[in-house]
């Protein structure tokens, strides 16, 4: 009897602790609604199993408790209870994935006019490069990774030489326009993600991953990697503004180009 009161009483606490917890998601700044709505979801249909599977247990230690002199009837067959278990799980899982698909199909579709931002991580830092006037990234190789072009941009690719170039500071983003996220790594695996924003997409060296946001709160946000990719990782941060668009582009202008930030270093090199 103590085991089911104890089985009963994990129930209890649970759906207790849910309730009155303080700890939950942060305020969302982005489109991605559908994550926490499927979150939700996935987060009911498992408690409730959950509780169920656990008071099922209580029920069964109480309902087949050893009694003296009395014997359990074999039955290892049940076509009724199978059908209504296999039935049972079927729409369970069918339910978890459901919005999940529908969740995932949205996030691969990246709207035709989203503007495009890379996203480099190198431990422990963030960069960040923009197209520039011809509205194309250039071509990057790690071979082309010095001191003085850490993200590896073709000097002699031409639609890189007019890319915007940010390192070390925030990234800026006009609010209520998306946004498509290339996601590039120097070293090991990283994850560039802003818990407000909802949406991540880890960062695989030799490969670009990507994901898309539609910004819809202003505000400063931290970035951080979701990734644990070395000893230093906690202090891998980073920041997000979200800012109107005639703020944004006041920003946009005071940054530099990876034309203008090779100006100084070919200067030297004729010298």
């Amino acid at each position: 009897m103590a085991i089911a009161i104890a089985l009963i009483l994990v129930v209890i606490g649970s759906v207790a602790f849910h309730f009155v917890s303080p700890w939950w998601w942060t305020p969302i700044a982005s489109n991605w609604g559908y994550i926490d709505q499927t979150l939700i979801i996935t987060f009911w249909i498992t408690g409730a199993v959950f509780a169920a599977v656990v008071l099922f247990m209580a029920y069964c230690v109480i309902r087949f408790r050893h009694r003296e002199g009395n014997r359990a009837a074999y039955e290892p067959e049940n076509k009724r209870l199978e059908w209504w278990l296999a039935i049972g799980t079927g729409v369970g899982v069918a339910a978890m994935l459901a919005p999940g698909l529908v969740v995932w199909h949205r996030f691969v579709t990246v709207p035709a006019d989203a503007a495009t931002v890379e996203v480099v991580g190198q431990q422990w830092q963030w960069s960040y490069r923009l197209p520039g006037a011809d509205g194309k990234l250039g071509a990057t190789d790690i071979a082309h990774v010095t001191t003085e072009n850490p993200l590896g941009i073709a000097p002699n690719d031409p639609h890189g030489q007019d890319d915007v170039i940010i390192q070390g500071d925030q990234l800026h983003l006009p609010i209520g326009k998306p946004v498509k996220l290339l996601l590039r790594s120097l070293d090991v695996l990283h994850n560039f993600y802003v818990p407000e924003f909802r949406a991540k997409m880890d960062m695989i060296p030799g490969v670009v991953t990507y994901y898309w946001l539609t910004p819809t709160r202003p505000g400063t946000f931290e970035a951080l990697c979701a990734e644990l990719c070395s000893t230093g990782h906690a202090f891998m941060r980073g920041g997000v503004i979200v800012e109107p668009d005639e703020n944004y582009q006041a920003w946009l202008q005071q940054q530099k180009t990876f034309a203008q930030l090779q100006a100084p270093s070919r200067t030297q090199a004729k010298n």
